[in-house]
């Protein structure tokens, strides 16, 4: 029936039948192709292909996430595109030549030059995106053997990671640009290049040699290009076009050669859509109730993919992809008049913002116009461009204007059923003619717009007298909008300010927005309506060349190069060159990540007899379930059982959560019952099947309630030092204020999955399982089933990402697979998708904060009275922890003499939130900040003046009475000032802000005192088990659990330091339950030194052994001493009275600054973060490589929560931003364009392993150097327009937040027509 032909890499799919019947049209598989082939062979003619990591497909179902996955393939020889693989249907690839991260290059194989750079330049952590980065670039470089710096970036534009910070992906892939930039010290002598062109051997001498990598990757690549050059049997088999039909129960999909059969089929199916990229239909293939019974898939038609040039303008067929139109785009504009061309360079300013490459590489032009998407960015731009629609039905030919008529759908001016856009017709411009396209989104690229516009003005020729004028808007209804009532009435006026004063006000009175509107932020968005139309009349004004004053403030160079720059640590030059200790050593599994051979949770190849499992959640906040009935969900086919809180053997969670809910509900997302069946698709079904009455009781869902309920999870926390009152008594001013911070997702690219297998006997249970904590998993599942611990395995290889929220959750997850496989007496997989992740688990907890300061009038903080809440949620979970560690940690570096704190962890009906990178500390942290900032405006110092004046000095104690030297703090802070030349740049920004009134520049720089590890000693102990075996290879497990933070590979270096051993003789398996009992979980940044320790001891008892041998046979080898040990290690003693308020709380502090610059937009509240230098005192380091990756990628992170990251709930407390494309984290364009970390040197911290730090969450907080450089910014700007400077930005500092904060004459032309809102 099929042929899946394979050389080397390359997988070639050909239906040899035109009709083809599949039980499903399936999609391809996502991430990776991996194994043997024949086993996919063998599975497709009755589904898809089915792999084992088909869990991107279910993970990431919406088209604005790409990472980790994407397999490349050809429509033709001559073009490779990257794609998003859970969109692609099977049948839609006929012919396709699909190469996949495995076909790009493996372990077994031959690694690829691409794999390889990447991960010697440690541009992967836990790994799960890295075979999208590896795919998005092998893409790229497919088609431009030496592509452009802004090509690289933009091929990324469509990959998200987690973990980073993306400064080592950009670094790994730069060399390849046709401009080389390595480094910002080439040509010092200082970089890597310089030193091996000098033959020098520093500690430069150990990082990746760049030259060595570039002429391996030129000889390797060209090999590999020509090697997996397109099959030219399938070339020859193209040219003998014929109409393939694939069928399914209830789907045809129908792919016709020719027009003509195309016109037919629609107009004997007129209701049929037409899928091209499948970007949109696709996103609904996970709802089982949702399909097409035909489906045509016109990319086969030669006439559909045209591009011509006419004496009208450019035809584009309408199968054209959007990465071919910008291709078309950028390759014609050079060779026609500019003044023919504004159009084509609006279109291509909005193609390179517009999702992200995978989306522009498969969605079709067509699809963009005909889905009329109000978000849709092209739309408003053709529309005013006067674009044409070719259209062609049976009945024969004609054309339609692509205006607004046409997007609101009209029925005069659309499409009729039978007919389909053929091409798109895009006019030149003319000489008197401006056109211009706008958008802003909560990111800068690969999101949908919250506003995006078209404008365009013809001018009578050789005047500014207004012929023609053309407005449209999108992200204002439910499609584009068009103020064509406006427009009219400005024609025959001349471009000045008296028209642009009319048009904002005939605009806003047009456009109508209620306040009730899909999407909310009604005001920013109208404000962003006359904001997109002043930056027109400017730039129309800049082309007519009547400029003014302003003019030149208003244009903006967007386009910039990122130049980023690590440095790392000098080793000993007496330390044995086999020692690896303190080297950037690659990452274990750093191969394996790319090229897709690391095996997560649901890479596990299916088990005989599998059940899938999903669950059905309450869709109350707080209700009693009055009754649940699952006898329409049994009907469902495939559907095995249905598990409740009744089938629990044992106990049903713990004493603080139900794993089921049984009589009532207490947050939407919480866990009622499970469905498990035969696929995964059966148990959705039948999960939708099953009804749940409920009888609503009152929620309690903000801060502000549960204060006013008096709702709370634990009692107030309290610290106190000083006099307070007496305090306040000698400051000269007092001020009083108030700080929001909202909460953030983990996003982890690998949600949470667990597979249990029961076995033949002793009902005895693996449990595979994505966490932080095996040990609680062992815990809570042995409970639930009523066993001993003994009886259950709990295995981790590693996590795809984590960051504090695989801590709790998971055991539960595992409880309910573990429950449903007790039931059945099957292996069960359940695998939670993106959307049901976000929905079920909390993140980090929203902060409220007041705040009362006295200080005196030279900027010195006197006392400080602190009363903080968090919303914890429906559950304690980790609030107690979190509250605590607020209050401890709220005074930052700050020494304030007279101190009171007060924390409340706040009960409510949400999903209960959990532990988070920083655990507390970047909400006490911005929260001290923002009081710094206060007292700084106040006195009308300099911030850093009075964050220095305050800052703790020498040895001093906390306000828990433990001691501490602050020499460090004071070394990172100067270090800071001098590395990013602070008070240089801080003049230039001053001068910059006095040149320009519509965009401001700000610049901030952050102290950091972090106190690392936990309050209590039982989280610092940690276990560790070496064998060595008889041929003299070392197996090392521990208890800590690898979540890209390297840890394995620390405990390798360690092992091979204490054994004196290569690495290459030592192998870590697994964390596992089996062997090594009793784990921590793995948080607090202290997860490598405890084990690290236990490592340590376990080797150095090994050594001890082997001292007697080796007295006997000094002059032999490693081989010839065989032994093994288990060992436990405690680790540091800390502990936290809080009656007395006393305590050696932590078990040291760690210390460091961050310096940043950003630029901020007036007009839409846009920023670019445009340099940040961090100096980290992290003492020495095991692996300075793996700890700069810690710190840049918990910065980017921090950036996320301070700048980007909203999380929204409706009123009756359901989370609404469930997916990437409502919630967004931080991507490539986000990090900075200047990228600069260093270590302190010659530190050093007698506590810990080698004298290191641990880093992995101290960097989180210094992405708040942002947010205060964005607030300098805005300071700057309310200063111009002689607005208060006392006055409070809250977290995330979105896009909306800044344009508000600006205020100027638009958000006030906003508030004049209340009665439109």
């Amino acid at each position: 029936m099929t042929q899946l032909q394979r050389k080397y890499g390359i997988l070639t799919l050909i239906f040899e039948k035109t009709r083809v019947h599949l039980d499903v049209l399936g999609f391809f598989p996502s991430r990776q192709i991996l194994g043997n082939f024949g086993t996919y062979l063998k599975a497709l003619p009755i589904a898809f292909l089915h792999k084992k990591t088909a869990k991107q497909t279910r993970n990431n179902p919406t088209p604005p996430i790409k990472s980790c996955l994407t397999p490349q393939f050809s429509f033709t020889p001559q073009r490779h595109h990257p794609a998003n693989s859970c969109l692609l249907p099977i049948s839609s690839l006929h012919g396709a030549a699909v190469t996949t991260v495995e076909g790009v290059g493996s372990i077994k194989n031959r690694i690829n030059p691409i794999q390889e750079r990447l991960a010697k330049c440690h541009g992967s952590q836990c790994g799960f995106c890295t075979p999208g980065m590896v795919m998005s670039i092998y893409a790229l470089l497919r088609n431009h053997v030496k592509p452009s710096m802004e090509q690289i970036i933009s091929a990324l534009d469509g990959n998200l990671c987690r973990c980073t910070g993306y400064r080592p992906i950009i670094d790994s892939y730069a060399s390849f640009a046709k401009e080389q930039t390595c480094c910002q010290l080439r040509g010092t002598g200082q970089c890597c290049l310089d030193q091996e062109e000098l033959g020098c051997s520093s500690s430069a001498g150990v990082r990746v040699r760049y030259i060595e990598l570039i002429k391996l990757f030129i000889l390797t690549f060209l090999k590999t290009y020509k090697s997996l050059s397109f099959p030219p049997q399938r070339i020859v088999q193209e040219q003998q076009r014929k109409t393939l039909i694939f069928c399914s129960k209830r789907t045809t999909w129908i792919s016709p050669s020719t027009l003509k059969e195309l016109l037919e089929l629609k107009a004997k199916y007129p209701k049929a859509p037409l899928v091209v990229g499948n970007t949109s239909l696709g996103l609904k293939k996970n709802d089982c109730d949702a399909y097409h019974p035909v489906i045509l898939h016109p990319l086969r038609i030669p006439e559909m993919q045209v591009f011509s040039i006419t004496d009208d303008g450019i035809v584009i067929g309408a199968a054209c992809c959007l990465a071919q139109l910008r291709d078309i785009l950028m390759e014609t504009i050079p060779k026609l008049p500019e003044e023919k061309t504004k159009i084509y360079q609006a279109l291509l300013q909005q193609l390179r913002t517009l999702a992200g490459e995978q989306i522009r590489s498969m969605a079709s032009l067509g699809g963009h116009v005909v889905s009329r998407g109000s978000a849709w960015d092209l739309n408003p731009i053709l529309s005013a461009g006067k674009s044409v629609l070719n259209l062609a039905s049976d009945g024969g030919k004609r054309q339609i204007f692509l205006n607004d008529q046409f997007l609101a759908g009209h029925k005069h001016a659309d499409i009729e059923p039978k007919e389909v856009i053929v091409s798109v017709l895009i006019p030149y411009s003319t000489k008197d003619e401006f056109i211009s396209a706008f958008r802003q989104a909560d990111r800068q690229k690969n999101a949908f717009s919250i506003v995006n516009a078209g404008l365009r003005v013809l001018f009578s020729p050789g005047t500014d007298t207004i012929v023609d004028l053309s407005i449209l808007y999108g992200g204002i209804g439910s499609t584009t909008l068009s103020a064509r009532k406006s427009c009219e009435k400005l024609i025959g006026r001349q471009w000045n300010d008296q028209m642009l004063s009319e048009a904002c006000k005939l605009v806003l009175e047009e456009i109508s927005l209620p306040p009730s509107a899909s999407g909310g932020k009604v005001e920013y968005r109208r404000t962003l309506l006359v904001s997109f139309l002043f930056r027109f009349y400017l730039e129309v004004l800049h082309g007519l060349h009547q400029m003014i004053k302003c003019v030149s403030k208003a244009f903006y160079n967007y386009c910039s190069d990122l130049k980023t720059h690590s440095c790392l640590q000098d080793v000993d030059p007496g330390q044995s060159p086999q020692d690896p200790v303190g080297r950037p050593v690659m990452h274990q599994s750093g191969i394996k990540h790319t090229t897709g051979e690391a095996v997560y949770i649901d890479d596990i190849r299916p088990v005989d007899g599998e059940l899938s499992l999903a669950v059905v959640t309450s869709v109350k906040a707080h209700a009693k379930i009055k009754s649940i009935d699952i006898s329409e969900a049994l009907q469902v086919p495939g559907v095995i059982n249905v598990v409740t809180a009744k089938d629990v053997p044992g106990k049903n969670g713990n004493d603080e959560e139900e794993a089921f809910a049984k009589d009532k509900v207490i947050c939407v997302g919480q866990i009622i019952c499970a469905v498990v069946a035969e696929t995964l698709t059966q148990a959705k079904c039948g999960a939708k099947k099953v009804k749940i009455a409920y009888e609503d009781l009152q929620p309690v869902l903000t801060i502000k309630d549960a204060i006013k309920h008096n709702s709370y999870i634990t009692k107030e926390r309290k610290l106190e030092k000083g006099d307070i009152e007496k305090g306040f008594k000698s400051a000269d001013k007092i001020i009083e204020g108030e700080l929001h911070m909202g909460g953030q997702e983990h996003f982890y690219l690998e949600t949470n999955s667990v597979l249990v297998i029961p076995r033949m006997e002793d009902k005895e249970m693996d449990v595979y399982v994505s966490t932080q904590h095996a040990t609680d998993v062992q815990k809570l599942v042995a409970s639930a089933l009523n066993l001993q611990s003994n009886k259950i395995m709990c295995h981790t290889k590693r996590v795809g990402g984590a960051f504090g929220g695989k801590i709790t959750k998971p055991s539960f997850f595992a409880v309910i697979a573990a429950v449903a496989a007790n039931k059945t007496g099957r292996p069960v997989r359940f695998a939670l998708e993106r959307d049901m992740d976000m929905l079920i688990t909390g993140g980090r907890h929203p902060f409220f904060g007041k705040y009362k300061v006295g200080f005196m009038k030279d900027g010195r903080i006197m006392a400080a009275d602190f009363q903080c809440y968090i919303n914890g949620g429906c559950t304690k979970d980790e609030s107690e922890l979190v509250i605590e560690y607020i209050v401890l940690k709220v005074d930052n570096a700050y020494n304030i003499p007279n101190l009171r704190v007060r924390g409340h962890a706040c009960k409510t009906n949400l999903p209960s939130n959990t532990a988070f990178r920083g655990f507390g500390f970047p909400q006490a942290g911005l929260f001290v900040e923002t009081c710094i900032v206060a007292v700084a405006t106040k006195t009308g110092l300099p911030h850093e003046k009075v964050r220095e004046i305050n800052m703790y000095k020498g040895v001093n104690r906390t306000a828990f009475k433990e001691k501490f030297d602050a020499e460090n703090l004071w070394k990172c802070w100067k270090e800071c000032l001098v590395k990013s030349d602070y008070h240089s740049r801080k003049t230039k920004v001053e001068e910059f802000n006095r040149k320009n009134y519509w965009k401001k520049k700000g610049i901030a720089i952050i102290p950091m005192k972090f106190s690392v590890g936990f309050n209590a000693t039982y989280f610092h102990q940690a276990g560790a088990l070496v064998h060595i075996y008889l041929d003299g290879s070392v197996l090392v497990t521990h208890g800590g659990i690898e979540l890209g933070q390297g840890i394995h590979t620390k405990m390798l270096q360690i092992a091979s330091r204490e054994l004196k051993i290569p690495l290459s003789y030592i192998h870590f398996c697994e964390t596992s339950s089996t062997t090594v009992p009793n784990g921590k979980y793995t948080a607090g940044s202290v997860g490598t030194e405890i084990n690290a320790r236990a490592v340590q001891d376990a080797c150095q008892i090994l050594w001890k052994r082997l001292d007697p041998i080796r007295r006997k046979n000094p002059k032999g080898k490693w081989e010839d001493w065989v032994s093994d040990v288990s060992v436990s290690s405690r680790g540091y003693v800390t502990d936290m009275n809080w009656e007395s308020k006393k305590g050696h709380a932590f078990p040291y502090f760690l210390y460091g600054a961050a310096c940043s610059e950003v630029e901020i937009d007036c007009l839409t509240g846009a920023h670019k973060n445009i340099r940040t230098d961090i100096v980290m005192d992290a003492s020495f380091s095991i692996n300075p490589a793996i700890d700069i990756g810690q710190i840049e990628g918990a910065f980017i992170q921090g950036v996320g929560l301070y700048t980007l990251e909203e999380i929204y709930f409706s009123p009756e407390g359901e989370q609404l931003t469930l997916s990437p494309d409502t919630y967004k984290i931080p991507a490539v364009c986000d990090i900075p364009e200047q990228f600069h970390v260093y270590l302190l040197p010659n530190s050093c911290n007698s506590i810990a392993i080698y004298s290191s730090k641990g880093v992995g969450e101290a960097g989180f907080f210094l992405g708040s150097s942002v947010f205060f450089a964005i607030r300098d910014a805005v300071a700057a700007a309310r200063k111009e327009r002689g607005l208060p400077l006392d006055f409070t930005l809250n977290s995330p500092l979105t896009v909306e937040r800044i344009r508000m904060a600006c205020d100027d004459i638009f958000t006030k032309m906003v508030t004049v027509f209340p009665f439109l809102l």
